[in-house]
């Protein structure tokens, strides 16, 4: 049942719009380079300790993108899905974690692209500790389906939730340190934005590719994982206690 859920998704996600790879590259692409406009002007590169700029940022764009994409996709999947919900076999956790699987496929499949690309441009984007690194990739892969899984129910019993959580994702990504260094902060303020997990995950990611990289203070891999596993755990309990109206909405 989920691998004809998973085709489904596939198929609908990257054939369904002539344009759709096309976007899926072309968004980091475009990101980066407006980031790199803007950084000849502030010179965020002088920022960041033991790692190119530019690496820096792609790798942190790949991270949050991966979480944030676990959070939206999601978010839509039961209501995208709610003609499959009249065979007995299929809940609505199914396609949440059917997203989740495909999201991250594809998001992994988009980075490759990008540290190829970006060893063919001379780029210092080659892991130094792939373990690391893929271990990082993966926490912040599960981190997502955490969100996706609270997200899903959030925004299909109230649909208003779903609105302001788009408008988050904006913010998120500002205060999650992917385009410019949480190091450069006054440490008062950096307490609080540790509360976020995802900077966690991005400092490791970052890690992993610059083993000489000065992660911001108080980043723990720890602290992620209770998060996501809090995260996952809620999620299935509201999935639970909410089937029936998820089924009928």
């Amino acid at each position: 049942m989920w691998y004809a859920m998973f085709m489904r998704e596939a198929i609908s996600r990257t054939m369904s719009d002539r344009m759709g790879w096309f976007w899926m590259i072309f968004e980091p692409v475009a990101f980066v380079a407006i980031m790199v406009g803007i950084r000849s002007f502030i010179r965020g590169d002088r920022l960041v300790v033991n790692a190119e700029f530019i690496p820096w940022m792609i790798t942190g764009l790949m991270g949050f993108f991966l979480v944030r994409e676990g959070m939206m996709r999601g978010m839509g999947a039961i209501n995208g899905n709610k003609a499959l919900f009249a065979y007995r076999q299929v809940q609505p956790v199914d396609p949440v974690l059917v997203r989740n699987f495909l999201e991250g496929m594809l998001r992994s499949f988009i980075f490759l692209i990008f540290i190829g690309g970006g060893l063919m441009l001379g780029l210092d984007i080659y892991p130094d500790n792939a373990l690391r690194a893929m271990a990082a990739w993966l926490s912040l892969w599960s981190l997502g389906l955490g969100l996706g899984l609270v997200t899903s129910v959030a925004a299909t019993l109230v649909p208003e939730l779903g609105r302001v959580i788009t408008m988050l994702s904006l913010p998120l990504l500002i205060i999650s340190g992917v385009i410019l260094p949480l190091n450069a902060l006054p440490h008062w303020l950096l307490e609080y934005l540790m509360l976020n997990p995802i900077p966690h995950g991005l400092e490791t990611l970052r890690l992993g590719f610059f083993d000489k990289y000065q992660v911001v203070q108080g980043t723990s891999m720890l602290y992620l994982w209770l998060f996501t596993f809090t995260l996952i755990a809620l999620g299935l309990l509201m999935h639970l206690r909410f089937i029936d109206r998820l089924k009928a909405q």
